[in-house]
């Protein structure tokens, strides 16, 4: 089973690790020139955020590897983890941001408003272009989609820093800063759940949520010539490769690969690509019996 790599991907990531880093550093500039801790917050953000797409691009370059006897599904699980790892490290970014957010409600500090403008809208225009260079690769994989949903945390922040210094130039009310850092983060807090629940499926081995599982046994169950479907098992190996295994119960031993081909042919409509069937004459696992062999693990 092989899997086209996807340079493009990998490409995005690399452009969007130069930005990223490159604004960071002008961010700590400007924060120090200015005294705006939310500029200086936003660097380490911005550095976090690096250090992420970092870890998707090294992930992605891995597991274009080559299977290997140990390694039979190959290192396409890598990327899956560190979507999970930037998914974890997005929520902890958010708590971090709401915690320093209550502290600022309660003792607001001054800041020099034009100056934060100045280098958010550069940091808006920056995330916009690093977002506009992964919006068409986020759906290659999780792993892609994790530096996304960082990208796209950074450009909610530069918007909510425009805001932010927008307010305290024109009405000096210093708790719009922190009023807004807590919406951006609950927001931010959403999609990274999901990518965490998303990444976690993967390496639980779920049934893929576009694959329903009954009218795929149904699939399978209507070839002519299989009298019974059991031990039916799908799940995703990484993003875009799904892979299914199972028993079917076909008494006619001279109709095994006719019956074969036609399994094969209907499940492969359900957009599995690596399908594993065992063809029975009669049921060798069932109630009772011993449980039949799990579906190949992952990297």
């Amino acid at each position: 089973m092989h899997r086209p790599a996807r340079p493009a991907g990998a490409r995005a990531l690399a452009w969007v690790l130069a930005l990223t880093l490159g604004f960071a550093a002008v961010e700590v500039v400007g924060g120090l020139v200015s005294g705006a801790l939310v500029l200086l917050a936003d660097a380490a953000h911005m550095a976090t955020d690096a250090a992420a797409v970092a870890l998707s691009l090294f992930a992605a370059w891995i597991a274009r590897r080559p299977a290997t006897p140990q390694k039979t599904y190959g290192y396409h699980r890598l990327e899956i983890i560190a979507a999970l790892i930037n998914g974890a490290v997005l929520i902890a970014l958010t708590v971090a941001i709401v915690l320093e957010a209550v502290q600022r409600l309660g003792t607001p500090q001054p800041i020099r408003p034009f100056v934060l403008l100045g280098v958010a809208a550069a940091g808006l225009v920056v995330n916009l272009a690093a977002v506009r260079i992964l919006h068409g690769a986020r759906g290659e994989s999780l792993n892609v989609r994790g530096a996304y949903l960082h990208v796209l945390g950074d450009l909610l922040g530069s918007v909510a820093a425009i805001g932010a210094g927008a307010v305290v130039a024109l009405t000096g009310w210093l708790v719009a800063d922190p009023l807004v850092s807590i919406a951006i983060a609950l927001l931010i807090l959403v999609s990274a759940v999901r990518l965490v629940s998303d990444a976690v499926d993967v390496l639980l081995e779920a049934t893929p949520s576009h694959v329903p599982l009954g009218a795929l046994a149904q699939a399978v169950a209507s070839v002519p010539g299989v009298e019974g479907v059991h031990d039916l098992h799908v799940w995703t190996v990484t993003s875009g490769m799904v892979a299914m295994s199972g028993h079917a119960v076909v008494p006619d031993a001279a109709s095994h690969q006719s019956v074969l081909d036609e399994i094969c042919r209907r499940v492969r409509g359900f957009g599995i690509q690596h399908v594993t069937v065992q063809i029975e004459r009669a049921t060798l696992c069932g109630p009772g019996a011993a449980p039949a062999a799990a579906p190949g693990e992952g990297p």
